[in-house]
């Protein structure tokens, strides 16, 4: 069956669903920043709720962690951190890259719905990924992250939609939850083979009426 659903907008998050996660990139900052693992990622992880809210940029980000880790680190350390980094991010799951293709080959609309950095939004929208959404959005951007209401509802005002008829997916069952707390569909993402049975069954069900 052709992945095909009239009436909705399928919306997708980036970070875990079409991309993998960054094991390798991981790896090389560890080495990079003579950082075990133990100290690095629980304050990466931390304060990438206010790199994706907008509230820090790259660089202020990267000189939070070296203070929080009693690190001193120049502008050229921290852009081959960002760089390592942020490269890590853009190695794709090709199954589930191939499902958004075939969903927008169909006639499927889609959208990207990141809690993301202002460094992602021109690489999402210009990469080859890109050209298959009709709208990206990106959490810094709109300076407010998944799962909150607000930003389920402004993504769907953009697309001109009602929000019965967006279907979201994503990798944490919080944000999918979000989605469907203002009257969404959503999908937690686990495997490109649950999204496509996910997909296949939701085609074969009525359009939204809307």
């Amino acid at each position: 069956m052709s992945l095909f659903l009239p009436g909705r907008v399928v919306v997708f998050d980036y970070g875990e669903v079409i991309s993998r996660t960054p094991h390798a990139a991981r790896t090389a900052l560890v080495e990079a920043t003579g950082l075990t693992a133990e100290q690095l990622f629980p304050v990466y992880q931390e304060l990438r709720h206010d790199l994706d809210r907008g509230d820090l940029s790259v660089l202020d980000y990267w000189r939070a962690i070296a203070a929080r880790t009693g690190r001193s680190w120049s502008v050229t350390d921290i852009h081959r951190f960002w760089a390592l980094d942020f490269t890590g991010w853009f190695e794709v799951d090709p199954d589930t890259l191939a499902i958004v293709e075939e969903l927008h080959d169909a006639g499927t609309r889609l959208a990207l719905l990141s809690n993301a950095g202002f460094d992602f939004g021109d690489p999402y929208r210009r990469s080859p990924m890109g050209s298959l959404f009709e709208a990206v959005v990106v959490s810094a951007e709109e300076h407010v992250l998944k799962p909150a209401s607000s930003i389920y509802r402004d993504t769907c005002v953009r697309l001109g939609i009602e929000p019965a008829q967006m279907v979201f997916v994503d990798n944490r069952a919080e944000n999918a939850a979000g989605a469907e707390a203002i009257g969404a569909v959503g999908h937690h993402h686990t495997s490109p083979e649950s999204l496509r049975s996910f997909l296949t069954e939701l085609a074969a069900l009525p359009a939204p009426v809307h």
